[in-house]
């Protein structure tokens, strides 16, 4: 009896070990193994979760994942975005320097429209390709053609030279973005996604609103030579970042696996997609045609309405970014889309009963609409990202981030498109309505969503 009570206190300390062990593994090889390793354990951890179907696995990963801001990786990935995206968002202003130079309407809607027609073409392409190479590769490759072609209007100074380098800012953008992103996501635990993409894209926000104060100052001081100098020296420091962070490199350098067009076009026709096409189309027309929209009110500045848009959309990612983790995909996605809906809704009531010589106060509306479509835009993206990741095996994780990213573009096109027509046609009012009406339906197609039962597992 002695000796089967030494045999069995033998085993209850081996499976308290295993365990104890199964429960700090994450941290403690991390620790010990470098940014490099930490990358892999943490990734290692969220999905073995998912293989063993635990039902409680976003608790239990929770507990014993490291805070995301304490990943070395993680946090130089959103310094690199930061930098990357203020570099580019210098831009901005181009079309101010194209008119300068003579530019038409027509020419301003070319040299701009030219990146996002790029992106479109791009991203569904490249996500293949980073899957099956290799995702450093094409992070360097990115900001190295993005500063390239940021040198060429410090030395050249025409329109057809700005058509060129919005193309190749395009496909920069594309090339870089979508293995960033694709490597973000394997940084991290799938219980902990959610909120990191949320983090993450809060730094690409926090450029796209201090990038235009600082370039109209420039302006105004100085120059747009000058203004292109300043953005080139800023995107060599996102070359230099990414020469630095970690990730696995592949024993052999290899093509997409056949079928890989196939599989890209089958993604299109998922649900979540079409719901990011919807999501897109809203996020995009609200943008193209707000500004004239308060202009046939009278309204003087939209600078409230884009305090409010960037200012839910960084509050909901900082602070409730969680619940995109503890809550589900879904149960984020679904009100999300409601929420977005409500604000063109909101738009359609002004332009029907507010005119130019109206007193009615618009500024406070306008204010509420840039809450209601932030908020919505900080929930929607990291959300929609985290499940199009959950939903796609490890090895085509790249290639479902740049269909992702390609079907919220082409919504984002098709509104600044298709609404020019309906707006002049109908007027305003009417435009808001329709719009309206269609994220409505959005809305309803997402309540199809399924809440998988766990992330993809390679």
């Amino acid at each position: 009896m002695a000796a089967q009570r030494a045999r069995a206190g033998t085993r209850g300390e081996r499976v308290e070990q295993r365990e104890h062990g199964a429960a700090v593994r994450g941290v403690g090889q991390a620790l010990e193994r470098g940014v490099e390793g930490e990358r892999e354990v943490v990734a290692g951890a969220g999905d073995g979760a998912a293989q063993r179907g635990v039902d409680g696995r976003h608790a239990i990963i929770g507990r014993v994942s490291p805070p995301i801001l304490a990943h070395n990786a993680f946090v130089r990935a959103t310094l690199t975005n930061f930098f990357f995206s203020l570099s580019l968002n210098g831009y901005v202003l181009l079309p101010l320097h194209i008119h300068a130079l003579g530019g038409t309407e027509v020419a301003i809607g070319v040299v701009m429209g030219v990146y996002s027609a790029v992106g479109i073409v791009c991203q569904p392409l490249v996500g293949p390709w980073v899957d099956a190479v290799g995702r450093r590769l094409f992070m360097v490759s990115g900001t190295a053609l993005v500063l390239v072609a940021s040198l060429l209007p410090i030395a050249f100074d025409s329109i057809g030279v700005f058509a060129l380098v919005r193309a190749l800012h395009g496909i920069g953008f594309s090339v870089y973005f979508v293995a960033m992103f694709s490597y973000v996501v394997d940084l991290v635990p799938a219980a902990q996604r959610g909120w990191a993409l949320g983090i993450f894209g809060v730094s690409g926000f926090v450029a796209t609103a201090v990038a235009p104060l600082l370039g109209e100052w420039i302006v105004r001081q100085a120059s747009f030579r000058v203004l292109f100098v300043i953005s080139a020296l800023l995107g060599a420091v996102p070359l230099a970042l990414v020469l630095r962070l970690g990730g696995p490199r592949p024993a052999v350098l290899t093509a997409p696996a056949p079928g890989w067009v196939r599989a890209g076009l089958e993604d299109v026709l998922q649900r979540h997609m079409v719901v990011s096409l919807f999501f897109g189309l809203g996020s995009g027309t609200i943008f193209a045609f707000l500004p004239t929209f308060a202009q046939s009110l009278a309204v003087a500045t939209l600078s409230l309405f884009y305090t409010a848009y960037a200012g839910a959309a960084i509050a909901v990612r900082v602070f409730g970014g969680r619940l995109i983790d503890t809550r589900g995909r879904r149960a984020v996605i679904v009100p999300s889309m409601f929420l977005q809906a409500s604000a063109p809704a909101l738009l359609a009531i002004i332009g029907i009963l507010v005119t130019r010589t109206s007193t009615t106060p618009v500024v406070p509306v306008l204010f509420l609409a840039g809450l209601l479509s932030g908020g919505a835009h900080g929930f929607l993206y990291p959300g929609l990202a985290a499940l199009v990741t959950d939903l796609a095996r490890p090895a085509r994780r790249a290639t479902a981030v740049g269909v992702f990213s390609a079907m919220f573009l082409v919504g984002q096109a098709a509104g600044a498109f298709l609404f020019g027509w309906v707006a002049h046609a109908l007027g305003y009012a009417s435009m808001w309505t329709i719009l309206a009406c269609l994220l409505l339906a959005g809305a309803a197609l997402s309540m199809g969503l399924a809440r998988p039962a766990a992330p993809a597992a390679a």
